[in-house]
């Protein structure tokens, strides 16, 4: 099935029906950090890996700079996918398709914080769709699955591994997320068509590429096309 069909499907979604889908698996964020952080694996650590559209990193970057009134780059709230990218002689190398959220030291969100075991994120207002529908995906041929395997589904909601799962969930609070479900669906969709209609391999370019729906980019955020002092770095 093409994206532009799934795209339809997306767009004829029923809010409606995807919250009482939510309202039947039930659903009260704990604060438990759990989808902020990074994650033990069988190979060992990850860090934290969270779709980032190119318009959300810009509004990341300014909503951190109103908080805590010091200029972001892109750098402090992009990183590229790590899907295609290794390690070389002189640095990282690779291209790669998409964006995730920034990470620390520890591998987990940057604008993550914990006080007492609770957990908080210091540009709430600000986060990215996958992060206002976590721990809910609507599967369609084109969309994502944030991490964590399926513990539950009702039509086409998943519902991922989280601890604030099977709790009561307001009628409202269950339509605002579905809200916000669809909208990624359909996101998620357009980025895919966009990204597949501007992708060109670029093994002009060293260092690391990033093809997103606006083009292909360094990992500072800008065009391969563009030549900055900034980029040199990649």
């Amino acid at each position: 099935m093409s994206l532009e069909t799934e795209l339809e499907r997306a767009r004829g979604l029923s809010v409606d029906e995807l919250a009482d889908a939510i309202e039947q698996i039930g659903f009260e964020c704990t604060r438990c950090g759990g989808c902020c952080t990074g994650y033990e694996t069988d190979e060992g650590e990850e860090p934290h890996t969270a779709t980032l559209f190119p318009d959300e990193a810009r509004t990341l970057q300014a909503a951190a700079a109103d908080a805590f009134d010091v200029e972001y780059d892109w750098r402090d709230v992009a990183r590229p996918m790590p899907y295609g990218v290794d390690d070389g002689p002189d640095g990282s190398v690779g291209e790669t398709f998409e964006w995730a959220i920034q990470t620390d030291d520890c591998g987990d969100c940057t604008f993550y914080t914990e006080s007492d075991g609770v957990g908080a994120c210091t540009v709430h207002d600000a986060r990215p769709l996958i992060c206002r529908t976590y721990p809910f995906s609507v599967v369609l041929d084109g969309t994502s699955q944030p991490m964590g395997g399926v513990v539950d589904r009702e039509g086409s909601v998943r519902a991922h591994e989280c601890e604030g799962l099977g709790r009561d969930i307001s009628r409202e609070d269950a339509e605002e997320l579905a809200g916000a479900l669809k909208t990624r669906a359909i996101r998620e969709l357009q980025e895919a068509i966009s990204l597949r209609a501007n992708y060109e391999p670029r093994p002009d370019v060293s260092g690391v590429v990033v093809h997103d729906s606006e083009g292909a980019k360094h990992p500072g955020g800008t065009s391969v096309d563009e030549v900055t002092d900034a980029d040199s770095a990649d």
